[in-house]
């Protein structure tokens, strides 16, 4: 709009000094108004602690505006300073710079139209604009100090509850690690305790029997012993060291393997028929992420010992497959089953946390769970689905 006045300005200065004061003011004029809107970060807090610029960026403005007269787009451009007083200076400098811009802009309508015969609404008209300007200004001042104000508070209300869900991912992450490791090998101590103190109380206890019994005691004691170290170790361990990528080291076994592994050594230490069939041959398996993997064994493990524990199960399938885009676990038991009515809120009331941690672990993995009778007449199914990346994704 100085650019568009500019024209005017110059034709209606004075010839000589006048023409070279108005094109220096518009020249001064245009840089300002461009420096402050390309760099405002940099100038906007110098112009905020020095009000003294905006008063003579004004004085420069008024100096073309008596140049090119109150009826060019000039007039129009000063009507803005005042709302740009209210943002920076609230209502104090927008009352300041209202009541300097009215003034000027009513001295220049008197001055140049004093010998015709303008009403006095007219002359009225842009002060009043200024002094709309400067409250408005003002009023968007406050709102935006409101607003940077309730979007600080939502910023630190979602870092608390960043904070709350951290914690207690972790203290859910910790509770499932305790399950499926100290608490199962401490199970496991009272049972080899409770076949100890049997076979000492026989009538003819055999020391051979004793002795074999009171060193699985003491393996499993010193198994829960080293887990609940290596639980320590992990809660003093620091973030970072927990973020730095590993040394390269030997790879590790494909998912099928370790299932397989885990299948063989659960058949070797009970009594329950178990099968494990996977596709044939495994290398058609595509490979899965670390964390993936970890998730699924965790699941498949923690099916097998409620059916070890709680089923009164006498045969255990388990079966690995594609189809199509999903890798298809399924654990069945030929036990009783699950009580019908059975949900995870009861079973966490009722201190039981192993399906818990299998459907928080299935989740955390990306895979879908499903723990039921499925199609089988009886017994108990974990189905656990898990889409698969494939190479154009």
């Amino acid at each position: 709009m100085i650019g568009v006045a500019a024209p005017a300005a110059l034709l209606h200065a004075a010839p000589g000094v006048g023409v070279r004061l108005v094109g220096v003011a518009v020249v001064v004029a245009v840089m300002v108004s461009y420096v402050l809107f390309r760099d405002w970060e940099r100038f906007g807090p110098l112009l905020l602690r020095h009000p003294a610029l905006l008063a003579a960026d004004t004085l420069i403005g008024s100096l073309l505006l008596v140049s090119a007269g109150p009826d060019t787009t000039l007039a129009y451009v000063g009507v803005c300073t005042p709302l740009l007083a209210g943002l920076l200076y609230s209502w104090r400098g927008a009352a300041c710079f209202a009541s300097l811009q009215a003034l000027i802009l009513f001295v220049v309508h008197l001055t140049l139209k004093a010998d015709r015969s303008a009403p006095v609404a007219e002359a009225l008209l842009l002060p009043g604009l200024c002094v709309v300007a400067g409250a408005l200004g003002s009023t968007l001042r406050g709102l935006m100090l409101r607003f940077g104000a309730a979007t600080e508070a939502l910023t630190a209300v979602r870092a608390r509850l960043a904070a709350a869900e951290a914690v207690s991912a972790e203290r859910a992450r910790l509770a499932r690690e305790m399950h499926d490791s100290v608490a199962k090998t401490l199970y496991g101590v009272a049972l080899a305790a409770d076949g100890l103190a049997a076979t000492a109380a026989a009538p003819a206890p055999d020391p051979a029997r004793i002795r074999e019994q009171a060193e699985l005691v003491s393996r499993s004691a010193r198994r829960a012993a080293t887990e609940s170290r290596e639980l320590l170790m992990d809660l003093r361990r620091e973030q970072p060291e927990r973020t730095t990528p590993s040394k390269p080291s030997e790879p590790s076994k494909p998912f099928w393997s370790e299932l397989a592994d885990s299948v063989r050594d659960f058949a070797g230490r009970t009594t329950l028929h178990v099968t494990c069939a996977c596709p044939d041959p495994p290398a058609t398996l595509p490979p899965l992420p670390a964390a993936p993997a970890r998730a699924l064994l965790a699941v498949a493990t923690e099916a097998l010992e409620n059916a070890h524990r709680h089923a009164d199960a006498t045969r255990v399938d388990v079966r690995l497959r594609v189809d199509g885009t999903l890798l298809r676990l399924t654990i069945h038991d030929d036990g009783r089953g699950l009580p019908p009515g059975t949900t995870l809120e009861q079973l966490r009331a009722r201190g039981h946390f192993g399906l818990l941690g299998m459907v928080e672990r299935a989740a955390q993995a990306g895979a879908r769970i499903r723990i039921g009778r499925g199609t089988h007449p009886r017994g108990t199914e974990v189905r656990v689905e898990l889409p698969l990346r494939t190479p154009e994704s």
